[in-house]
């Protein structure tokens, strides 16, 4: 392994459903200090964008380093229904390539501490594998001395619901009372939403939630410093995807897919850049690997915006598919200035039934006004009945993407160019996307049921008893050292030493080396993503004199 003081640690903020709406985006109404001083110290990404517009599709990209459509996680909620068998409670997680990992195990494979505190949200289980520790005490304080980390904080409070009500608090708890500060007055509405006093209310709440968010940033850079970190620590702070509002959230509008990008990496990174690069979320992973020196697989799809094996972009690729109750299928590509969006159902209405979503107290006021006879203008587009087969925006020009110029002569040439590239990325990356959710289902849980990983076996190598696996318990003269291995493709296995119901799992990279006297109890599950767990294996293991290291 290289040195600690030659691999950096990496620290990620993850921010809930939040568009750039900070001081350093030049958001005059924000109140984001600890953010903007991030930003002056690192460099800020103004074409950042998620692969979907809502949380897991996005998140199963972002920790696989792949596009949803490529590996099944396209769908958003599939952990809560089976549509193979949808009178069953039984959910469905969708099974990747077996070659697809969390790339975090990989950064573990080289050393890393690698931590979650504390949302996954992949589409599928976290496997044992992806974390040293994973929930809401994981901190990078409890690695090793010298150990580098890769470390995730998750604030969860900027979320969609926190606009309507306390659902989040209610289920996690609050890190403070967030105080109404915000001035309605002075917000601006987009002007595709009804502009209303209960509409800025719910707006002026946002830019509230996103101050506690800066104050939680805050906090945990505080903490670097306290600990002497800050110089050998990569920052990256991102969300997940756009703002919770109508025709954002859930949307390939810039919206719902421009996120806020911001990188420190003291002596590495410019302070105070502004980069106008491409980035997708699906860059992230792909980055950090670059960054900590470790393998990048050549399946992944995602590709580092910085390091020495930076990559630049053109395009990034968005997509919309079953959210929740409702069925669509929509695809978009952008580079920095136009965006190409095709419906393949155009038949559909804008507002489709999707009950959590419709909390909001702005689609509340769409209905309210419509019913009523008063929306009207711009603030009708998402009560339209049906959609355009295709739509071009000049996003530099037209940031709402209100002017539809697919039907313009004067963008032929634009239009043509993006409809290649989205094709082109569709003979590659969505493989799914055509599939209907039942078949894909069918092809991933055979009889609807869900593949189970097959168990580890333990086998003992010494110079006796060479490669014969060994029964529950096994005694040597010497040392020896212990391999694992599952018989299911792409599995992984994690291992563990200790006892009771909460042991800290390893991940297992190699034979495991018993030269000490005495007994050792192995505790092993072998993991694949979208498959059951193996059931525990276990076996113990005594070493009755220690003749020599092995």
């Amino acid at each position: 392994m290289k040195p600690s003081t030659e691999r950096p640690n990496i620290l990620w903020i993850s921010l809930e459903d939040t568009s750039p709406r900070f001081g350093c985006y030049g958001d005059p109404l924000a109140r984001t200090p600890h953010i903007d001083k991030l930003a002056a110290e690192g460099a800020l990404y103004s074409n950042a964008f998620a692969t979907a517009g809502v949380c897991s599709p996005s998140r199963s990209s972002i920790i696989t380093g792949m596009y949803p459509t490529a590996i099944g996680t396209h769908h958003m909620r599939t952990e809560h229904t089976n549509p193979y068998t949808p009178e069953l409670p039984t959910p469905y997680f969708p099974v990747p390539p077996a070659y697809v990992k969390t790339f975090t195990e990989y950064l573990r494979a080289e050393g890393y501490f690698c931590t979650n505190n504390f949302k996954t949200d992949y589409q599928f289980a976290s496997p044992l594998t992806a974390w040293d520790e994973d929930g809401t005490s994981a901190h990078w304080r409890h690695r090793e001395p010298g150990q580098p980390f890769f470390a995730v904080f998750n604030h969860i409070y900027t979320h969609e619901s926190a606009m309507w009500g306390d659902l989040i608090r209610k289920s996690y708890g609050s890190l403070s009372d967030v105080p109404s500060v915000t001035d309605p007055d002075q917000v601006t509405v987009p002007p595709y939403l009804p502009d209303t006093p209960k509409s800025r209310a719910a707006l002026a709440k946002y830019y509230d939630l996103i101050e506690e968010a800066d104050g939680a940033v805050g906090a945990l850079l505080q903490q670097l410093e306290e600990d002497g970190l800050a110089e050998n620590t990569v920052v990256i702070l991102w969300s997940d995807h756009g703002e919770g509002l109508p025709r954002a959230k859930r949307w390939p509008y810039d919206a719902g897919i421009r996120v806020p990008l911001i990188v420190r990496w003291p002596g590495v990174v410019q302070a105070g850049a502004v980069s106008e690069q491409m980035v997708s979320l699906i860059d992230l992973g792909p980055t950090v690997l670059s960054i900590a020196g470790a393998v990048l697989p050549y399946h992944l799809q995602g590709q580092p915006f910085l390091g020495n094996r930076k990559k630049p972009r053109t395009y990034v690729y968005a997509t919309r598919d079953r959210y929740d109750e409702s069925y669509d299928m929509v695809r978009a590509v952008r580079d920095r200035r136009f965006k190409y969006i095709r419906n393949y159902d155009p038949q559909q209405p804008y507002l489709q039934w999707i009950k959590f979503s419709h909390h909001h107290a702005m689609f509340q006021e769409l209905w309210r006004l419509e019913l009523a006879g008063q929306l009207e203008g711009d603030a009708r587009i998402l009560m339209q009945s049906a959609r355009p087969a295709e739509e071009l925006y000049d996003c530099e020009s037209d940031p709402y993407e209100m002017h539809n110029l697919a039907a313009d002569p004067a963008y032929l040439a634009e239009l043509e160019r993006l409809r290649t590239a989205m094709e082109d990325w569709r003979k590659q990356y969505d493989v799914w996307g055509d599939v209907p959710e039942e078949q894909m289902v069918r092809s991933m849980w055979p009889g609807g049921i869900q593949p189970q990983t097959a168990a580890p076996i333990f086998i003992a190598i010494n110079t006796q008893n060479a490669g014969i696996e060994p029964a529950s318990q096994e005694t040597f003269d010497e040392p020896t050292a212990i391999l694992l291995h599952s018989a299911t493709q792409g599995a992984s296995i994690a291992y563990t030493t200790d006892e009771g119901e909460a042991p800290r799992w390893k991940l297992y990279t190699g034979p495991i080396r018993l030269v000490s006297s005495g007994r050792t109890t192995i505790r092993a599950k072998a993991v694949r993503l979208g498959y059951k767990d193996s059931e525990e294996a276990v076996s113990s293991f005594v070493i009755v004199e220690r003749s020599q290291n092995l």
